[in-house]
């Protein structure tokens, strides 16, 4: 990478545009950059960083930093454009950072977004071309092409003395963030990670697995009632403590079942045995008891035999009585039959007239049908009687109709007449609502602006005050900052003038001084009355900076008040007279005005839809009403037709009525006169007829009865029926007598059985002696099963427990060698191992093979330095309790020994730490894939060498030259400026600093 252009605006110190053509400084190979303290040395090397990358160096990119010089005015961009070559590619990149610049439109500033570009020269056409002008994308590119990050670059090719004398005294753990950062070994300390984290899980696992087994080992201890193994989890016997432990417990196991199974058979026969004892006891016993029971029931039998006879003579005369019962009931039916028969008869008696009171069926059936015969000829009559009430009826229906239809007429017209005039006036209210909605929607479109423009002027009269104290704010503000300005600027100035004298105030007899190198300090300076210390300009400068930031923040909140001020001013004036504007009362009656006019206008609108309506109802209702008097003055002709037929027909049944009703009021009157007789005539026939009937069956039922019961064996009718049993009683008696002879034939049976009459004849039987004796073998039987099962139950369970027992140690083996393997490469790379003898992590070994890199390659030019003297050397020994690894030591070839650099002098460590940092810039740059680094810069530490040490420090900065490299050296050291013809000077100045350039053969100033 070799820098070739540099231009900056408006950045940091400085506040006009300054060009640096490091193309001109790289001729000599070793150019110089040297200003007053904060003339902006360090803000070049921020430039390069800030193009290269976007951002400025990490301690410098603290968070309210701004890039932008104070020095520049409002309308100036702060911009830095660089042009190098890398990787055979000449590119050109331009960067402005975000910053505020003045609105176009009105007052204030806006915030403008960061820009980035990035160009490429075309040898070919000898133009520029653009490849992007994405932040992320030039970033990536750069990156790419240098093939180190912004801390890399900032170490490898800006090279920090301060920090390398640091990294040359610093313990082991510093020196390892530095090189961690620079070399990425992140990986690696991620494999210790890893790797911890596969011991940690596969130490759980096994210690997991052991848990498990000792539960096993506790569960076979609780089934055996035996002791627990000793082991714990993590001893390496534990396993087979446990399937001993299991192998003992099952032997045991199995002979117990074989004892247990001989005593429950032992427990089987003994109870089989009592069974059959049990058994026999208890059938000899119901046997006897049976012989006996027998017997009581013959007793009982013979006791009941007399009752039984008699139930049987009963049953045996009431079979006879069955025989006469059909005759006894056909008796008593025509008997109840007569009795009826006569008083039905006289009822009827007492209904007809004296004269015909004894008359016979046949007389009054005669009668009644000549009455009936008279009946039969009123039926005309009586349909002539209906058809008049219909007719009635009909010309009632005619005369409502005629009212009804005369009133609709009459309506009608009255309606119709109008009909004209109302359809207008409904026409006109639709209308009207319609022009008002229209009215409506224009004035919708105007009132909701002219209320934007009543809000805005709201707005505008209240910022137009903030703006105004905004203002003078900013104003006061800008005040005090140039006043403290000015007040920092004095003091500043003041300081420098006696700064000599300040110096001179840390000197001490026999140490060099720190401007010109002597150790003899012949006329100090002195102090004078106005002399101003380091806490006073501190002072003056905080206080100047307090007023920088006030001053922005007033001009940040006026430009915002402003911006918002014109904003609602220009929509105020939106659509307005652009000479006049108006004021809030103006516009909120205009506002006022227009809300009134719409809202009539949309109150009237609202009403279309109803006047729309009303007129289709009142149109609908002409149309019903012009049918209606069509319809009524159809009716009104066709009523009198019928009304004529009726009185036509009407005459002809007043006739018919009249002879059919007789002397009665009416035919139906005197048709019912004639039903009444007529019924009371069949009645009084019919009864007569019954009574005679049942008087013949009753006799004939008297005469059957007797000859029944005579052939029954009964004397009379009567002790037939006194002997009859109802069914009741019939049953009872035989069930009884059922009963008995049944008793008494099993009686006789099991009298008949020889097992029973054998068991009566032998002593008395003992079943309860027999059941103890069954009881107690049975309760033996069951101890022994119950004593056999819990054997087996636990040699089922210790079977399963030495199942599972196995199966774990199976599985646990591979997870313990598993472990064990894990373990000794986490331990290893861990440094906690004893195989790690010397106690290295995995990146500390890493680190150390980088560093012991470095070192070599800074010793090249560490000897050269110190003319053969020195030379770094890479240590991995421990220190006390700590690990090892990133131990750094200088041979002193002088004695020949090994010793910290923590003991070299104060010139001696900063070119030791130069070339450290040179050698470590060569091994970066490898690893970072053999970039060229064609420019480097190098800052202070030259003024603690001497002049032969600074001739040789400068020989080998300038033997870089070899490799076609241009080194730049910045530095307060006045010598320099003799020893170093092309040199950067930076100009501290009121208004902004500046860059001059000398190359040799004089200077340019821009």
């Amino acid at each position: 990478m070799r820098l070739h252009r540099l231009s900056v605006t408006a950045f940091g110190p400085f506040g006009t545009t300054q060009q640096i053509d490091f193309d001109a400084l790289s001729t000599a190979g070793l150019f110089l950059l040297h200003g007053p303290t904060g003339a902006g040395k360090t803000s070049v090397l921020d430039a390069v960083c800030y193009a290269l990358y976007g951002a400025v160096p990490g301690a410098r990119q603290s968070p309210g930093t701004s890039l932008r010089s104070d020095h520049a005015p409002a309308g100036r961009q702060t911009e830095v454009t660089l042009e190098l070559t890398v990787g055979e590619r000449r590119l050109e990149i331009t960067r402005l950072p975000a910053q505020p610049r003045p609105k176009k439109r009105g007052g204030g500033f806006t915030t403008e977004k960061a820009q980035s570009r990035l160009r490429e020269y075309d040898s070919g056409t000898g133009q520029w071309s653009v490849l992007s002008r994405s932040h992320q994308e030039i970033g990536e590119e750069i990156t790419q092409l240098l093939g180190m990050s912004r801390e890399q670059f900032c170490q490898v090719v800006l090279l920090p003395q301060g920090d390398f004398a640091r990294f040359l005294r610093a313990d082991a753990e510093a020196r390892g963030k530095l090189l961690g950062r620079l070399f990425d070994t992140r990986r690696f300390a991620a494999v210790e990670e890893r790797l911890a984290d596969l011991r940690r899980a596969a130490e759980q696992q096994v210690r997991a697995g052991d848990e498990r087994l000792l539960a096993l080992a506790h569960r076979t201890a609780q089934v055996t009632g035996g002791a627990v193994v000793d082991e714990r989890p993590g001893e390496p016997g534990l396993a087979q403590a446990v399937l001993t432990q299991a192998a003992v417990a099952r032997s045991e196991t199995r002979e117990a079942v074989d004892i247990a199974g001989a005593a429950v058979s032992a427990a089987e026969s003994r109870q089989a045995a009592a069974r059959r004892i049990l058994d026999a006891e208890r059938e000899l016993a119901a046997r006897q008891a049976r012989f006996a029971e027998t017997r009581r029931r013959q007793e009982a039998l013979e006791a009941g035999r007399p009752e039984r006879d008699r139930a049987q003579a009963v049953l045996d005369r009431s079979r006879k009585a069955d025989l006469v019962a059909p005759a006894l009931g056909l008796r008593a039916d025509a008997e109840r039959d007569h009795a009826a028969a006569r008083t039905a008869r006289e009822q009827s008696r007492g209904r007809l007239p004296a004269e015909l009171a004894d008359a016979g069926a046949e007389q009054l059936s005669a009668l009644e049908r000549r009455l009936t015969g008279e009946l039969g000829g009123l039926e005309s009559a009586r349909r002539a009687e209906r058809r008049g009430a219909e007719i009635a009826r009909e010309r009632a229906e005619l005369a409502r109709q005629a009212r009804a239809d005369e009133d609709i007429l009459q309506d009608t017209s009255g309606w119709l007449s109008g009909w004209e005039s109302r359809r207008g006036e409904l026409a006109a209210r639709i209308e009207a609502a319609q022009e008002a909605a229209a009215r409506a929607e224009h004035l919708a479109g105007r009132l909701e602006p002219a209320r934007r423009r009543l809000a805005a002027a709201r707005r505008r009269d209240a910022l137009a005050e903030r703006t105004a104290t905004a203002e003078s704010r900013l104003t006061a503000a800008r005040e005090r900052r140039n006043e403290a300005h000015e007040s920092w600027l004095d003091v500043k100035a003041r300081r420098l003038q006696g700064i000599a004298a300040e110096l001179a105030a840390a000197l001490t007899p026999g140490d060099p001084c720190q401007v010109c190198g002597s150790a003899d300090h012949p006329d100090p300076a002195r102090t004078g009355a106005d002399h101003v210390d380091l806490a006073t300009e501190d002072a003056a400068y905080a206080a100047f900076t307090r007023a920088e930031e006030d001053r922005t923040a007033a001009e940040r909140d006026t430009a915002a008040t402003a911006e918002a001020w014109a904003a609602a001013r220009a929509e105020v004036q939106a659509g307005a007279d652009p000479e006049t504007e108006p004021t809030v009362g103006e516009l909120a009656a205009e506002a006022e005005e227009l809300a009134h006019q719409y809202a009539e206008a949309h109150g009237l609108a609202a009403q279309t839809h109803g006047a729309r309506e009303t007129l289709a109802r009142a149109e609908r209702e002409y149309e019903s009403r012009v049918g209606a008097q069509r319809d009524a003055e159809r009716r009104v002709a066709a009523r009198t037709s019928q009304r004529e037929a009726l009185d036509r027909e009407q005459t002809a049944v007043d006739a018919e009525v009249a002879r059919g009703r007789g002397e009665s009021a009416s035919v139906a009157e005197q048709a019912s006169r004639l039903e009444r007789k007529i019924a009371i005539l069949i009645d009084a026939a019919a009864t007569v007829r019954t009574v005679e009937l049942t008087a013949q069956r009753l006799k004939e039922a008297d005469g059957r009865l007797a000859d029944v019961a005579f052939r029954a064996g009964f004397e009379t009718p009567a002790e037939a029926a006194a002997a009859l049993l109802r069914d009741g009683e019939h049953r009872t008696l035989q069930h009884r007598l059922d009963a008995w002879q049944a008793e008494a034939a099993a009686v006789a049976d099991r009298l008949a059985e020889p097992e029973t009459r054998a068991a009566a004849e032998r002593p008395a039987a003992d079943p309860e002696a027999a059941e103890a004796a069954y009881t107690a073998a049975e309760r033996a039987l069951r101890d022994a099963t119950s004593a056999l099962a819990a054997v087996r139950e636990r040699g089922t369970e210790l079977a399963r427990l030495s199942r599972q027992a196995d199966a774990e140690v199976r599985r646990l083996g591979p997870l313990r060698a598993e472990y064990d393997r894990v373990a000794r490469l986490a331990g290893l790379t861990a440094g906690t191992s004893a195989e790690n003898e010397r106690k290295m992590r995995l990146e500390s070994y890493v680190l150390a093979a980088r560093l012991e890199q470095v070192a070599a390659a800074a010793t090249a030019r560490l000897q050269r330095m110190s003319s053969g003297r020195y030379t770094l050397v890479h240590s991995d020994a421990r220190s006390g309790g700590k690990r090892a690894g990133l131990g750094l030591h200088v041979v002193d070839a002088w004695t020949g020994n090994e010793r910290d650099t923590a003991t070299l002098s104060g010139g001696e460590t900063f070119f030791a730490s130069l070339a450290l940092a040179l050698g470590l810039a060569d091994v970066v740059t490898d690893e970072a894939g053999g970039v060229r680094l064609d420019t480097l810069f190098i800052d202070e530490g030259f003024g603690s060498l001497d002049d032969q040490t600074l001739d040789e420090v400068l020989d080998v900065l300038d033997s870089l030259r070899e490799r076609d490299r241009s080194v730049g050296i910045v530095s307060h050291v006045a010598d320099l400026r003799r020893r170093i013809p092309a040199q950067m000077e930076v100009v501290k100045e009121r208004h902004g600093s500046a860059v001059r350039l000398r190359t040799g053969a004089g200077a340019a100033g821009t």
